[in-house]
């Protein structure tokens, strides 16, 4: 699977892993999910966020458990 909307830019959060370029961490959204705030308002907390971003970072989260090599889309910009 190729994560299209995770990606890793030096200059954007230390190269922490965010989605679609944007200064929200893939790990913010897997920890609200994993808090048990439902999509909707995690939507609703980063209007930015699309419905396939959350897909894409719980897909990425797994995929991180499993993999060694994560293909990621280039830094947006």
């Amino acid at each position: 699977m190729k994560f299209e909307r995770i990606t890793v830019d030096p200059h954007v959060m230390d190269g922490v892993p965010c989605i679609r370029g944007l200064r929200i961490p893939v790990a913010t959204v897997i920890g609200m999910l994993a808090e048990g705030v439902g999509e909707s308002d995690v939507l609703h907390a980063y209007p930015d966020l699309e419905q396939e971003d959350l897909r894409q970072a719980l897909a990425f989260a797994a995929a991180a458990l499993t993999e060694r090599h994560l293909p990621l889309a280039a830094a947006l910009g």
